[in-house]
């Protein structure tokens, strides 16, 4: 008997590229990979709204929606309009409440809109923002996997990312973090599946964890 296919369909966090999940393999046999990549937001477009039109990317009904880091608040909004099988999020936060406290300040200040131009500019430090400062003397590596610096996008997608309102989390949402994320430190995160030693950029560097065990918690 052939066994249905699932279809995975994977998000990339702030700034970067599909090309974060070159590694991630799953059994051909079970699961069919989809990449996701971000697209240009419309003038002063909600979250609400991008990830409505994000959703009519996703072809196939009751499949699996994997978002890292920004993406991870992204694929939570998509959620509302799809039927999933399962929605898992990755070096990620599942409310407002466990952002850092540094992104709290500076929605509180407002000091998010002084941010995106000298990123924008400076592809150093859009790698050091969108991956966090552990990065630095394998800056050059990860740079192939920034794909987004447009201005307009990185002035949406911090601002979205810092002035996150959601407080409800659906219980069914599976979060994986590492124990080492310096762009969101565990200490903030409730209810989630530690990677030890796992950093921001996990996905990357660790997936050989998410190889392994990916399949298993998409079935269980």
């Amino acid at each position: 008997m052939n066994q249905e296919l699932i279809h995975v369909y994977f998000m990339p966090g702030m700034a970067a590229s599909s090309s974060i999940f070159e590694y991630i393999k799953l059994p051909e046999s079970q699961y069919k990979i989809h990449l996701l990549d971000w697209i240009l937001p419309t003038k002063d477009e909600s979250i609400v709204s991008y990830a409505e039109r994000m959703s009519e990317k996703i072809e196939h009904s009751n499949s699996v929606l994997l978002g890292v880091s920004f993406g991870g608040i992204l694929v939570q909004e998509m959620s509302k309009f799809l039927k999933l099988k399962k929605l898992i999020i990755v070096s990620s936060v599942k409310s407002h409440a466990e952002l850092p406290k540094r992104m709290k300040i500076l929605r509180a200040t407002r000091a998010y809109h002084l941010i995106p131009t000298r990123l924008a500019k400076n592809v150093d430090a859009l790698a050091k923002y969108a991956f966090g400062k552990t990065i630095t003397r394998r800056i050059e590596l990860y740079k192939k996997y920034l794909s987004m610096n447009n201005k307009q996008y990185l002035d949406w997608a911090i601002k979205e990312m810092i002035c996150w309102q959601k407080t409800e989390i659906e219980h069914e949402v599976i979060h994986i973090h590492g124990d080492k994320d310096a762009v969101f430190p565990i200490s903030h995160i409730k209810n989630c599946i530690i990677v030890k030693n796992g950093t921001h950029i996990m996905i990357i560097n660790k997936y050989k964890w998410f190889n392994e065990n990916l399949p298993s918690l998409i079935m269980r």
